[in-house]
C-alpha cells in the first residue's frame, strides 16, 4: 500500500477528530449519558478508519462513517454488559438507540450544548466541571488540560475519569437546563469555551485557527439560545475581538509583533465590527462581568489604535473593576502594564512587586517579560537582563523567543532603551 495513500487517509481521520470529535461524543453518549464509554466507541471507531480507509478507500462522509462504527461498537458493549447483569434499562437504552438510528440514518444531530451543561451540573466537582467539557466537547487531552490548569497529568486524567463515572451513575440529563438553573452551570460553560479558545489563539499550529473557530461558534451557540445573558454576549465579543487581530500577531516571516507594534490594517475589520455590536449589546443586557470588562478593554485598545482616542485611564479604571472582581493575578499584571502607561514605569514596578511571592507566576513568561520590559524603561538595566533571561527560559513559541533574544541583544547594546514594552 502506498504511503502517500495511508497518510491520506490518516490526515482524514484527523480532520474530523479535530472538527467533529465533540459533536460525536455528545450524539454517542445523549441516551446512555456514559461520556467515557461513547469516548471508548469512538476510539475503537477511529482505530478502525485507520484500519480500513486506506485499503477500502475513505468516505464520502467520515463523519457519519465513525458515528455508525461507534454507534454499533457502543450498542455491542451495552449488550455484553446487559447479558452480564441482566439490567433491563440498558435494554431500554437500546431499544430506544437504535430506534433514533432507523429514524435519522445519516443525521449527527448537534447535542454539544447538551453535554456541556451537564458536565456543569451541580453533582460533579466545581473543578472539575470546565476540565471535562474541554475534553468530552472540545476534545482537548487530559495533559492539554492539565497543563491549563497546572496539575499533574495523572492526577487530572484520573479526575476526569471520575467525573464522567459521576455522569453515568448519577443519571445527569443531558439538556439546556432552566433558567433558575443557569446561574451556576453557564459560568462554566462560557469558562470552558473561552478556555478553548484561549488555547487556539495563542497556539500557532495548522489545528489552532480551527479550535478558535470552533470556540466561537460553540459561543454564538449559546447567545442564540441565551440571547439574554449579558456575560455569553460579552464573551463571544472578547473573543472576535483576539481573534480580529490574529493575522497581526506575526509578521509574513513569521516573527513575534506585540500589539503597539502591529499593522492596524491587518485587522479584520469586519469582526471588529460583530465584537463592538455584541459588546454592546451586552452592556445594555445587565450588569457587566468579568467577559463584559475585558471586551471592554479590548475596545478600549482598538480605540486607541485606530483612532487615537486617550484610552489608557479607562483601560487602567476597567483593570481595577477586573481585578476587585477576581482577585486575579494576570489581571494584577495586566494592570499593572497599563498603569505604565498613565503613572509611568516606576509606578507599574511598584503595583508589580507584590506580585513577585505569587508562587502562580514564578513560571509565567509573561509576568517575566513585562517586568523586564517595565524595568527596560526604569533604565534598571541589570535587574531587566535578568527578568528578560528568565522570560527568554521559560518561552516556548520560537518568534516569542526571538523577540525577547533581539530585546536582550539590544540591551546589551545600548543599555537603556526607554521605549521597551512588551505585549
Amino acid at each position: 500500500m502506498p504511503a502517500e495513500t495511508r497518510n491520506e487517509a490518516g490526515r482524514a481521520a484527523e480532520r474530523v477528530a479535530r472538527e467533529s470529535f465533540g459533536r460525536l461524543v455528545a450524539f454517542l453518549a445523549a441516551r446512555p449519558r456514559d461520556v467515557a464509554a461513547a469516548e471508548d466507541a469512538l476510539s475503537e471507531a477511529f482505530a478502525a478508519a485507520l484500519r480500513q480507509w486506506p485499503e477500502r478507500g475513505i468516505p464520502d462522509n467520515p463523519a457519519a462513517w465513525l458515528l455508525a462504527v461507534a454507534r454499533r461498537r457502543g450498542t455491542d458493549a451495552a449488550r455484553r454488559r446487559a447479558v452480564e447483569t441482566g439490567g433491563a434499562d440498558l435494554l431500554v437504552l437500546m431499544a430506544e438507540e437504535l430506534e433514533a438510528v432507523a429514524s435519522s440514518p445519516e443525521a449527527i444531530p448537534d447535542r454539544r450544548l447538551a453535554l456541556m451543561f451537564a458536565c456543569a451540573h451541580p453533582a460533579i466537582d466545581r473543578g472539575m466541571r470546565a476540565p471535562l467539557i474541554l475534553q468530552a466537547v472540545v476534545g482537548l487531552t487530559a495533559m492539554d488540560i492539565a497543563a491549563a490548569f497546572l496539575v499533574p497529568p495523572r492526577t487530572m486524567g484520573q479526575r476526569l475519569v471520575r467525573a464522567k463515572n459521576r455522569i453515568r451513575d448519577t443519571g445527569i440529563p443531558f439538556r439546556v437546563p432552566d433558567r433558575e438553573e443557569l446561574p451556576e452551570r453557564l459560568d462554566t460553560v462560557l469558562e470552558a469555551i473561552y478556555a478553548a479558545f484561549a488555547r487556539g489563539w495563542h497556539e500557532l499550529d495548522d489545528s489552532a485557527p480551527r479550535l478558535a473557530e470552533e470556540a466561537i461558534w460553540l459561543g454564538q451557540v449559546v447567545v442564540g439560545l441565551l440571547p439574554d445573558e449579558p456575560e455569553a454576549k460579552g464573551m463571544l465579543a472578547l473573543m472576535f475581538y483576539a481573534e480580529a487581530r490574529r493575522r497581526a500577531r506575526r509578521t509574513d516571516g513569521g516573527a513575534f509583533v506585540p500589539l503597539e507594534e502591529q499593522d492596524v490594517a491587518r485587522w479584520d475589520r469586519d469582526a471588529l465590527t460583530t465584537a463592538e455590536r455584541l459588546l454592546s449589546e451586552a452592556s445594555a443586557a445587565g450588569p457587566s462581568g468579568r467577559y463584559q470588562i475585558e471586551a471592554a478593554i479590548q475596545s478600549a485598545h482598538v480605540a486607541r489604535r485606530l483612532g487615537g482616542a486617550a484610552t489608557w485611564p479607562a483601560i487602567v479604571a476597567l483593570y481595577d473593576h477586573l481585578l476587585a472582581l477576581t482577585g486575579s493575578p494576570v489581571v494584577a499584571l495586566n494592570r499593572a502594564v497599563a498603569l505604565a502607561e498613565t503613572d509611568g514605569p516606576g509606578a507599574a514596578l511598584a503595583a508589580l512587586d507584590p506580585l513577585g511571592a505569587d508562587e502562580r507566576l514564578a513560571g509565567y513568561q509573561p509576568y517575566w517579560a513585562a517586568r523586564g520590559a517595565l524595568l527596560v524603561r526604569a533604565g534598571r538595566t541589570s535587574e531587566a537582563r535578568e527578568a528578560l533571561t528568565l522570560a527568554l527560559g521559560l518561552a516556548d513559541d520560537p518568534a516569542v523567543r526571538a523577540y525577547l533574544r533581539a530585546r536582550l541583544d539590544g540591551l546589551s547594546e545600548t543599555s537603556i532603551d526607554t521605549k521597551g514594552r512588551t505585549q
